[in-house]
């Protein structure tokens, strides 16, 4: 299901005589049985790596480039390599198998509304319907093509096409390189023959302009064709000092963190141990006193790439904490108690009650 689930207990249609208290237990009930199952989150720390594919091409004529351009180190072999550009970590939340609960509705009970994730994630309880919040990543808008997409030799002349040899089409392209050089600085002067008779027509000249200069001169120099990609690495949390994550390769980009090939990238976590309740006694099929909830701990984490801090900084960890419960008397038929979870932790955001 790619919606969120909106569950609405039966206990709804039953008379309510009495101050009847819900009732909760590990696992998932079957049988006679009705009810919510629900799962609480732990936390995993994901590491989301952008990183961009180099590809470049020799121009045609890369040999002649400091002969008619005066350009020099100009590559005549193909090569392709990685940058790393950015890495981003947070926390986000995963069901944790091992913490499903129960609400087992009984008859005169005031049981609770209450919205799940799609992944089963308690999310609210007696909280108006959130709707999905994921959101999608709108693409970027590219207004102008690519300079590697365009032919330059569509640009070219009669006179360079039919040369009688490579050296010659080059002198040739060269030579009209600086033609369109020395066309856009007599448009920029007011020096031209034919002069636009608006601003808007000069732009738009002195852009065609450009896009001719930069593809006669890829002839030359190449092209560089750029490929964004994103990579996520998602790591379970505990107490480590600059363990390889993963590694990067500037030939192969992210690789496997036993790929020796790459260079590391370290994470340190640390566990702050904050103060925490004294915790809740285990026990499978064991009825607790309301609805359970987590009480995350902080760790601190460091990401380290070489000498460069890619992330310093404090997030909640669920593992590092505890659990604790909502007192089944918050949910009775004389008042009307609100509860919004926070779906990466289990941790409580916010409580209101009302009375009836």
């Amino acid at each position: 299901m790619k919606k969120s689930i909106y569950l609405l207990s039966s206990a709804l249609c039953i008379s309510l005589y009495t101050q009847a208290q819900t009732e909760v237990t590990v696992g998932v009930m079957q049988g006679k049985d009705y009810g919510v199952t629900y799962m609480l989150p732990q936390t995993k720390i994901e590491i989301v790596v952008h990183a961009t594919r180099h590809t470049y091409i020799p121009g045609e004529f890369c040999r002649y480039a400091e002969r008619y351009l005066r350009l020099s180190d100009v590559s005549d072999e193909a090569k392709v390599y990685w940058t790393l550009d950015k890495v981003e970590t947070r926390a986000i939340g995963v069901p944790d198998k091992d913490n499903v609960y129960f609400v087992k509705l009984k008859d005169k009970t005031v049981a609770p509304l209450m919205e799940l994730t799609e992944d089963g994630i308690v999310r609210s309880i007696n909280m108006p319907f959130s709707g999905n919040k994921s959101l999608k990543p709108q693409p970027e808008e590219n207004s102008h093509l690519p300079v590697h997409d365009i032919d330059p030799r569509s640009f070219m002349t009669e006179e360079m096409l039919m040369a009688s040899s490579r050296a010659k089409m080059a002198e040739l392209t060269a030579k009209e390189i600086f033609n369109i050089r020395e066309s856009k600085n007599a448009l920029i002067r007011g020096e031209a023959d034919n002069m636009p008779t608006d601003g808007e027509q000069l732009k738009l000249m002195l852009d065609n302009l450009k896009v001719q200069e930069e593809a006669m001169t890829s002839l030359f120099i190449g092209k560089e064709k750029k490929e964004s990609t994103t990579f996520t690495i998602r790591l379970t949390p505990k107490e480590v000092n600059e363990e390889i994550a993963f590694r990067f390769s500037k030939k192969l980009g992210p690789v496997d963190k036993d790929d020796l090939s790459g260079t590391p990238i370290y994470v340190s976590i640390n566990n702050l141990e904050t103060p925490t309740l004294t915790p809740m006694k285990e026990g499978k099929n064991k009825e607790l006193e309301g609805v359970v909830y987590n009480v995350p701990g902080r760790a601190h984490v460091m990401v380290t790439y070489g000498k460069q801090v890619l992330f310093d900084g404090e997030m909640p960890i669920t593992q590092f904490g505890t659990q604790e419960y909502l007192a089944p008397v918050l949910f009775n038929k004389k008042s009307t108690t609100k509860v919004l979870f926070d779906t990466t932790t289990g941790g409580l955001i916010k409580i209101d009650r009302e009375e009836n």
